[in-house]
C-alpha cells in the first residue's frame, strides 16, 4: 500500500550543536522521497513562529503528527519518517513520549485523532514493555473509555494471550467497553488459571453492570 510521506517542520538555531546532522539528515530524506517538504526556521530570525509552536529549544522537528526534540541520528529520522507515515506508528511515538515523561503530551496526541488508540493495544500486548509505559498506556486507554467499543475484537483476543498480565489487562479494559457483548469474553477469564485475572474479571464485569 502506497503511503504519503510526511512533511518536516524544523526550527534550527544559531550556535546549535546538533542542527546541522538534523538538517542534513532530513534533507536526504527528501532526496530519498521519503519526506513530502521540508520547511526550516531560523528561531533567531522568526521567534514568533517559535512562540507559535512552543519551540523552547533546538533542533525542534514536527514530522508528520510527531514532535521531536534534539539530536537525532540520519538512522533514527529514517525509523521515525516511517513511522510517521503509517497509523502503527502511533504506538512508537506514545512509547517515546511516556519513556519522557511526556504522559500530557501523549495525551493531547491522542485525543486529537482517538483512532491512534488502537495502535497502543501493541503495548498492552507486549509483557516486556516497561511497567511505566503499561500504565501510561492504560491510563490513556482508560481516559476514552468512551471509545473502546470500537476495540472489543481486539481486546477479546487479548484475553487468549500466554502471559496473565495481558489478559488481566485486556478484561480490565473489556469492563470499561460499556458493550453487552464484552460479558461473554470477560465471563471466560473467571475460569482463567491465574488468580489475578480471575479478580480482574469479575471486578471488570461489576464495572459492566454499572452501565
Amino acid at each position: 500500500m502506497t503511503t504519503t510521506p510526511p512533511d518536516a517542520l524544523l526550527f534550527i538555531a544559531p550556535g546549535c550543536p546538533h542542527c546541522p546532522a538534523v538538517l542534513q539528515g532530513l534533507s536526504e530524506l527528501v532526496k530519498e522521497s521519503l519526506i513530502g517538504k521540508m520547511t526550516v526556521v531560523n528561531v533567531a530570525a522568526h521567534p514568533e513562529q517559535a512562540a507559535e509552536y512552543g519551540v523552547r529549544a533546538a533542533p525542534w522537528l514536527r514530522l508528520g503528527s510527531f514532535t521531536l526534540t534534539g539530536a537525532h541520528s540520519l538512522a533514527e529520522l529514517r525509523q521515525w519518517t516511517g513511522w510517521a507515515s503509517s497509523i502503527d506508528g502511533a504506538a512508537h511515538y506514545v512509547e517515546h513520549l511516556l519513556k519522557q515523561g511526556g504522559y500530557k503530551q501523549a495525551a493531547v496526541f491522542i485525543t486529537e485523532e482517538t483512532s491512534r488508540l488502537q495502535p497502543l493495544l501493541a503495548i498492552i500486548a507486549d509483557p516486556g514493555a516497561s511497567l511505566d509505559v503499561r500504565l501510561g498506556v492504560s491510563a490513556l486507554l482508560e481516559a476514552h473509555a468512551n471509545e473502546l467499543h470500537k476495540l472489543l475484537p481486539q481486546l477479546a483476543d487479548l484475553t487468549l494471550h500466554a502471559d496473565h498480565r495481558v489478559r488481566a489487562d485486556a478484561c480490565h479494559l473489556l469492563g470499561l467497553t460499556g458493550s453487552s457483548a464484552a460479558r461473554t469474553y470477560i465471563e471466560t477469564c473467571l475460569k482463567d488459571a491465574h488468580k489475578e485475572v480471575r479478580e480482574i474479571a469479575e471486578e471488570a464485569l461489576a464495572e459492566l453492570a454499572k452501565t
